[in-house]
């Protein structure tokens, strides 16, 4: 069932092209937002006009935590590492609301849509079918032979297949170097039990995969490419040495494991620059050679079985590209520069590089592409690509601007399409405790609204403590897959946002309205996060 949206006058206008903010789409006035009634009002907002210029501000932040609770500390942190790329600093902002006046309306109100009639009104087998049809293959066919498409072309084949489109150590079968890696997913907007699931594909550019010497010079090496992303690796975790696939070193012409011959080895020590072809390429800590390039596919929650796993369909394919390195002291004027936009008071706004996507500021561009009403895949509007920017962009937390390698099983093991059966709740680094079990605790709920009832009845006692001997003894596709009931409830929420093209509105697949959530706020009334709630110094990577 298709819902019907207010109808809103407003007056249309191209999308910005440089980064000006004269240049910005049409604006919908505030006052056109809708009372804070049970059910938000949602007026049509056209393509090219911009809703809402706080997009930056995730659905998460306007969760009440009541003095106690903190989702927040997975974003905003502040490091004493006066070294690490990431200055942002923001640690600040865990629980503090210190939104801009336009903020503090929480334009996000698909979260507060009661779905639950038309969730019934869609069968199981409806469902079903849709997930597990291909919407990827005939979307990259499209855009290839698209003559007027300018912008990358994120191609893997046979992609919609998951697992089956890479080889053992996740190297693409087609060839085009991608290489799929097994990561714990980030609490928790990309756990299963909260509505989709995910996989992340990296690619390094050409010379870091080409051989320099030996009988395969200027050729593809998977000796020198693994060696590269080994070595990556070691730079985005601060390791010394690491476990690899077994490497040829007279492939490599390098003494990889410093032991003074040239032999097969399967772990190799850090270096002061990479391999092959790009032998003159220095290591940079924390950082990602220029040209660095990432898939992500954000998808249903599938079924194979009994077993929950990646749907074939996505609901989303984001592309990035590393476009510019900057140094750690550029990179600190960077920040310091975001830092007094906010204190001033300045709304974000992104160059738009049309079919290359926004660029954040920070060295990176980034493009979305979602279902259209019909479930195909096209490109994201200026707004929703805004919507990716909140967190690939000047949060705290992120080491350059992404989540999931430095999250990466480390070494071989890693090596593959993400997999969380038997996957343990590694500790973050320099914690004791398994990362969900923290951060149930922490955020008193399974998810960053707190409301995930499943969640609830699974890992946590009728006083609120989390059932801590029954956490620990779950591995990780245990803690955060939900039931079959709930995985087709979350799978029709979302589909009838995409039938409604609402993502203005939001993203988040929920059936019930959210009751944790301000709809508007007032951050001088709103509850401060207690001392002894604050989480400092956390750090996404884990100690595997």
């Amino acid at each position: 069932m298709k819902r019907v949206f207010y109808p809103l006058i407003i007056m249309l206008a191209g999308l910005m092209t440089g980064c000006g903010e004269e240049d910005m789409p049409a604006v919908v006035d505030p006052e056109d937002y809708g009372s804070n009634t049970d059910e938000p009002a949602r007026p049509e907002i056209a393509a090219d006009t911009l809703y809402n210029r706080e997009a930056v501000i995730p659905p998460q932040c306007y969760t009440k935590t009541e003095g106690v609770n903190n989702p927040c500390y997975t974003c905003h942190q502040t490091y004493s590492d006066p070294k690490r790329p990431n200055s942002m600093e923001d640690g600040f902002l865990q629980g503090d609301y210190n939104f801009s006046d336009l903020g503090v309306h929480n334009h996000w109100s698909n979260l507060f849509v009661d779905r639950r009639d038309d969730v019934a009104g869609i069968s199981d087998g409806e469902i079903e079918d849709y997930v597990s049809t291909d919407n990827y293959s005939d979307f990259i066919e499209r855009l290839q032979d698209d003559e007027n498409w300018s912008g990358p072309v994120p191609a893997i084949e046979d992609l919609a297949d998951g697992a089956a489109a890479f080889d053992d150590y996740g190297l693409a079968k087609d060839g085009s170097g991608w290489v799929a890696f097994n990561y714990k997913p980030l609490p928790s907007t990309f756990w299963p039990t909260n509505g989709s699931t995910d996989d992340v594909i990296i690619r390094l550019p050409e010379r870091f995969r080409t051989a320099s010497c030996g009988d395969d010079v200027s050729r593809f090496s998977q000796d020198v490419y693994f060696t590269n992303l080994a070595i990556l690796e070691m730079a985005m975790k601060d390791l010394p040495e690491i476990s690899t696939p077994l490497i040829e070193e007279n492939k490599v012409c390098a003494d990889l494991n410093n032991d003074g011959i040239l032999s097969e080895v399967v772990s190799i020590g850090a270096r002061p620059s990479y391999v092959g072809a790009a032998s003159g390429q220095k290591v940079e800590r924390m950082a990602y050679p220029e040209g660095t390039q990432f898939i992500h596919t954000v998808r249903y929650v599938g079924f194979d079985g009994d077993e929950i796993v990646p749907s074939k369909r996505m609901k989303e394919v984001r592309y990035m590209k590393k476009v510019k390195h900057y140094s750690v002291a550029e990179l600190a004027s960077l920040y310091g520069n975001e830092r007094q936009e906010k204190i001033d008071g300045n709304l974000p706004v992104y160059s738009d590089h049309g079919d290359k996507g926004l660029n954040n500021g920070m060295g990176w561009e980034v493009l979305g592409f979602i279902e259209d009403g019909e479930g195909e895949l096209r490109k994201q509007t200026y707004q929703e690509q805004m919507f990716c920017m909140g967190c690939h962009g000047t949060i705290g937390t992120t080491i350059d601007q992404t989540f999931a390698f430095p999250r990466k099983v480390t070494g071989a093991n890693g090596w593959g399409y993400i997999d969380l059966k038997g996957m343990a709740d590694a500790p973050n680094m320099d914690e004791k405790k398994g990362e969900i079990l923290q951060y149930l605790g922490r955020v008193g709920g399974g998810n960053e609204f707190r409301e995930n009832p499943e969640m609830k009845a699974r890992w946590f006692n009728e006083d609120g403590s989390v059932r801590e001997s029954a956490v620990l003894n779950a591995d990780v596709y245990a803690l955060i897959t939900p039931s079959r009931e709930r995985a087709l409830a979350l799978n029709k929420a979302y589909k009838i946002i995409v039938d409604e093209q609402s993502y203005v509105y939001g993203r988040d697949a929920t059936v019930v309205p959210a009751k944790n959530v301000f709809r508007e706020l007032d951050p001088e009334k709103a509850a401060p996060l207690e001392a002894a709630s604050r989480v400092n110094h956390w750090d996404i990577r884990l100690d595997w």
